[in-house]
């Protein structure tokens, strides 16, 4: 399983703001945006990562994450020279993916909760066909929203309908196998000129191979893609921390605990880090004796 973070388009929703800088290098409380998405796949257990950025930022996202080895990881970085739509995504990373099941999270999309994992683990144990989630929502107009039976078998998504047949959102986070490079490469521009992820669903599901996995309430989504959300985000998550004495995104923590990284590795991290709560949070994983697991 490899996993994309699709982290390019110019950040409208937050202009001024993401003038002149990418909207996911932009601080969730204490880190970057990025950090989250790419936390959520660290914990999934995918460590070949492709992100796509735009050719302004690739600098910048190569300072901050490199090639990734020193988290275990393998990162690799491609450029979208004009956002295309999330579709884009399995086309412009057609290489990467080989013959590998894919996952996609949006580089905006903020994921937490303890019940996570299990429902990731769900859709990677699925070889063949997609799996998306569901979530329910207050505004599902605003949103892609699907339909389902009582057995949870879908019957339909539709993008931002006028009278929705559900509640439940499609979040910015979708699995595939690798027949979604031949999908993606057929689709064709929505009336907003955009390759719709949508569209991509639709086709599985027309060759009934489109599952879904319901978050409940226990999962915290969030859009971070707008000022408000930015800010929701910010104040979650520094709550969570301040109550919990723990972290949520500290790639550090996630690579030490899957023994992607050794004690000494951590050490190291720590050190660089040492003159801020990030960085004695890290330390402190090893001064308080804790087991990688």
């Amino acid at each position: 399983m490899k996993g994309i973070i699709l982290a390019g388009g110019k950040g409208t929703r937050l202009y001024p703001i993401t003038v002149s800088v990418s909207k996911q290098l932009l601080p969730i409380y204490d880190k970057p945006m990025i950090y989250y998405p790419l936390s959520v796949l660290m914990n999934a257990g995918i460590r070949e990562i492709l992100i796509i950025t735009t050719r302004n930022s690739l600098k910048m996202y190569k300072t901050l994450l490199g090639d990734g080895k020193e988290l275990g990881l393998s990162i690799e970085y491609i450029i979208q020279e004009q956002p295309r739509g999330l579709a884009d995504a399995f086309i412009l990373g057609e290489q990467f993916i080989g013959m590998d099941n894919v996952c996609l999270i949006l580089g905006d999309n903020f994921f937490y909760g303890n019940d996570l994992t299990g429902i990731l683990e769900n859709a990677i144990s699925r070889k063949n066909g997609a799996t998306i989630f569901g979530y329910l929502v207050q505004n599902p107009k605003d949103f892609g929203v699907v339909e389902f039976d009582k057995n949870n078998k879908v019957i339909s998504i539709v993008e931002k309908p006028k009278k929705p047949k559900s509640r439940y959102a499609v979040p910015g986070l979708y699995f595939y196998d690798s027949s979604v490079i031949e999908i993606a490469k057929k689709v064709e521009p929505s009336a907003r000129g955009e390759l719709e992820i949508t569209a991509i669903n639709n086709e599985y599901l027309k060759r009934g191979k489109l599952s879904i996995e319901l978050m409940n309430r226990e999962i915290v989504w969030l859009d971070t893609g707008t000022p408000s959300g930015l800010l929701k985000a910010s104040s979650f998550v520094k709550t969570v921390q301040e109550r919990q004495k723990t972290y949520i995104a500290c790639l550090e923590e996630i690579a030490w605990r899957k023994k992607y990284i050794n004690d000494k590795q951590l050490l190291e991290h720590g050190k660089k880090f040492e003159k801020n709560n990030y960085g004695k949070y890290i330390l402190s994983l090893l001064e308080k004796g804790s087991v990688a697991v």
